[in-house]
């Protein structure tokens, strides 16, 4: 099947054409920073993680979120999600690399990752991040080709693959879980320490990955003449929408939390993210417009897909750029304020500000472009045996 990918029109080899040219930039970085060290980042003694560990982190919600296709139609049987499952498995691949190609990026030195196989510790959360995502990795692969395969030859998929298939679902839960496990078991950061973290992470995954799954669809369904259907689309939106809905509620809690008890760790850190903090004098705010940035695209994407909903609306177009403020605003939540959030406010008191810099950025916006391509091209192949089963 991997021929697939070999063939395409010329739209989709500038594609990834383009998307190499982010990859080449991003590997002359990588290789600044290996040769100098993470001196070329904005991280320091007050901030040890930056903006490769917020990008795995809301990358791992986006590998997770494809359980939203996965559960209604393995367990479900809900067979509308028959032709747009395998989408689901084939991005969880593409970000769970990307994820681990940010936590590479962040130890320094590659050979560093080898210590946790060689040298394990399983009373580490870190440990236990590793095995579940090398194991949602390789499930998603064994998954997604075998089942991809018995398409192609249009026969049952063997009854083996099923049991990999019902382990993948906990597998999905456990990831986002373990990673939200890494900030609420630091006692030294208020605002991370809460026990609704774990349920807030995969709120905003089951949002994040069906968005971008939809986009892709409406994406596919005009270059490549794939159409996933009315109704799937329809009822990932309905679950988009309800998972948004329940991760604004989270959010709203740790308001409640910080301002009714009135806890400084917990409300200084709120008040940095949304407001700006006073400290010495000064008022620290550099996170405040893409905060306010991620509630109005929220709550405007959320209305919008109210309105189709009451209406019975249907309008691609529409639903695109729903998902598009969706992904954004999730990313702006948790990519960036939930990571920074809890970083720049220090047990002290102290507030240390993070900007990324520009080799920094040239390596996350290569990984993005890994990842993509990644997307670009198992989706290709997905493609391609659909339409040469329609064919036959």
């Amino acid at each position: 099947m991997l021929e697939k990918a070999l063939k395409g029109n010329n739209a989709y080899w500038m594609w990834l054409a383009f998307l190499g040219a982010f990859i080449a930039v991003g590997a002359v970085c990588y290789f600044r920073q290996f040769t100098f060290g993470m001196g070329l980042t904005g991280m320091g003694r007050d901030l040890s993680w930056g903006l490769y560990i917020s990008q795995f982190t809301f990358l791992v919600g986006v590998a997770a979120g494809g359980l939203m296709l996965v559960l209604p139609y393995y367990i479900h049987n809900y067979k509308v999600f028959g032709r747009i499952t395998i989408l689901g498995e084939f991005l969880a691949i593409a970000a769970i690399v990307m994820c681990l190609m940010f936590i590479l990026a962040d130890i320094g030195q590659v050979q560093r990752g080898l210590n946790m196989i060689f040298h394990p510790t399983p009373n580490s959360m870190l440990f236990w991040d590793m095995v579940v995502l090398l194991g949602y990795l390789s499930l998603n692969v064994i998954c997604g080709w075998v089942i991809l395969t018995a398409e192609r030859k249009q026969v049952k998929p063997p009854k083996w693959v099923y049991i990999f298939v019902y382990i993948s679902i906990p597998f999905a839960v456990s990831i986002h879980t373990v990673t939200a496990m890494l900030y609420c078991g630091l006692p030294g950061r208020h605002f991370w320490l809460s026990a609704i973290t774990a349920p807030r992470f995969l709120a905003s995954a089951f949002a994040a990955g069906p968005a971008l799954i939809v986009l892709a669809c409406i994406i596919m369904k005009r270059v490549a003449n794939f159409d996933a259907g009315k109704e799937a689309i329809n009822k990932l939106t309905t679950i988009i929408m309800y998972a948004a809905i329940i991760n604004a509620f989270f959010v709203v809690l740790e308001f409640f939390v910080g301002w009714y008890s009135n806890i400084p760790g917990h409300k200084h850190a709120l008040e940095y993210l949304f407001f700006g903090l006073d400290h010495g004098g000064h008022v620290y705010n550099n996170l405040v417009p893409f905060m306010w940035a991620s509630t109005l695209l929220c709550f405007g994407a959320l209305g919008l897909f109210g309105y189709m909903k009451i209406t019975k609306m249907y309008n691609e177009v529409l639903i695109g750029f729903g998902c598009i403020a969706i992904f954004v605003a999730l990313w702006l939540d948790k990519g960036l304020g939930f990571v920074f959030g809890g970083l720049v406010v220090n047990p002290l008191n102290e507030i240390v500000e993070y900007y990324p810099t520009a080799n920094e950025i040239g390596i996350a916006l290569g990984i993005w472009a890994t990842g993509l391509a990644i997307v670009t091209i198992l989706y290709k192949i997905a493609v391609g045996v659909e339409h040469e089963v329609e064919g036959h």
